[in-house]
């Protein structure tokens, strides 16, 4: 059974780095010559791997612009599962963000920096980005109504959900908007978490 378990922990570890690999050579790829004119073929190729191992990855070329989006919502259903009877509903959804923020740079790195390039300029990137968005909102929403039943009805739950993705996307599209800010993904971190602080004020206990 150990030696099952190595063969297994060094599978997951090479998707990893392939993974990551298709990322960094994607950022690369649509730098240089663009979004539309980058293809899928290329960006594998860039990552030593074939077109249809691609797929296993990613659905398409635009969900590799969005590579931990499950991963925060995720992050978000942990932090309400795992609340503490003093914790309000604002209170678990900055602590998610607090989490995502140690764990990666994904809001505020250089990949979320031409992230946002994209989205404002390719309509197929805008497009996955609200359906994204949307579905994130909807699965958090859900976790906070069952969580917090006797605060939050749907609606409730919907609002809140909506003040803090909005909080954080509206943050990180000014933020952004300075290319060295994705120098700086600490700082970029720190800012969005004050601005969703702010958003979220009434929501407080």
């Amino acid at each position: 059974m150990g030696a099952y378990t190595g063969v297994v922990s060094l599978r997951d570890r090479k998707r990893a780095r392939t993974r990551e690999a298709l990322i960094a050579a994607a950022a690369e790829l649509f730098e240089e010559q663009g979004y539309e004119a980058t293809t899928v073929a290329q960006i594998a190729g860039a990552a030593d791997i074939g077109t249809r191992t691609f797929f296993s990855y990613f659905p398409g070329k635009e969900d590799v612009l969005f590579p931990e989006a499950d991963q925060r919502v995720h992050a978000a259903v942990h932090s309400i599962e795992a609340r503490g009877p003093e914790d309000g509903p604002a209170e678990v959804l900055l602590r998610a963000l607090r989490q995502v923020g140690d764990d990666s740079d994904d809001l505020a790195g250089r990949l979320a920096a031409l992230r946002l390039r994209l989205i404002r300029t390719v309509p197929v990137v805008r497009g996955r980005a609200l359906q994204i968005q949307m579905d994130a909102q909807r699965e958090i929403a859900r976790h906070l109504a069952a969580a917090f039943p006797e605060r939050l009805d749907e609606v409730r739950a919907a609002a809140l959900t909506g003040a803090f993705v909005g909080a954080v996307t509206g943050a990180l599209q000014v933020l952004l908007e300075d290319e060295g800010s994705a120098d700086d993904p600490a700082a970029v971190q720190r800012a969005v978490e004050v601005a969703v602080d702010a958003a979220l004020e009434p929501w407080f206990r």
